[in-house]
């Protein structure tokens, strides 16, 4: 149903697609210790959300809307602290429960499962004493992205004239 083809692949949208890329030639370009270093940084920084400490790291929040026959779920990724991560998760669950059921047949069949999915996420988030991996591939897609754009550039840039 859907989604982007690309040889024998099938991505969800053009964006999975890019990322796959950008996945591909970051873990040939990017040195281990340069990606470990980033994510290391990253995991121990202040929550961008909030400005409070750390570890940050991926976490997810799922919601659902319906109305009659049309139902509609979402899965959005943020990078933040835990505290922010529950905010927005309980969030998702209020949201899900006032909004979710009114769709015949999938809100009622979604709505269970992404207050699940949210609640899950509260109790079970990544682990705080480490990075996830979620978190490293993130940081080497954004790394491969900049890694990209340096070579983009450094191609466009017309030869030095001689002296």
């Amino acid at each position: 149903m859907g989604g982007v083809r690309a040889g024998s692949q099938r991505f969800c949208n053009n964006k999975c697609h890019q990322n796959a890329y950008i996945l591909s030639v970051s873990r040939n370009n990017i040195p281990a210790d340069v990606l470990d270093r980033k994510v290391e940084s990253v995991w121990h920084d202040n929550c961008p959300k909030c400005r409070g400490l750390g570890p940050v790291d991926v976490h997810k929040i799922h919601q659902v809307w319906s109305c009659l026959i049309l139902t509609q779920w979402s899965t959005k990724v943020q990078v933040t602290c835990h505290a922010c991560a529950v905010k927005r998760q309980m969030g998702g669950v209020v949201f899900s429960f006032l909004f979710g059921w009114w769709g015949f047949p999938w809100g009622l069949v979604l709505t269970p499962v992404q207050i699940t999915r949210n609640l899950m996420g509260i109790s079970h988030g990544p682990d705080p004493s480490r990075p996830s991996e979620e978190l490293r591939k993130l940081v080497l897609i954004n790394l491969g992205t900049q890694w990209l754009a340096s070579q983009k550039a450094a191609a466009s840039q017309p030869p030095p004239l001689p002296k």
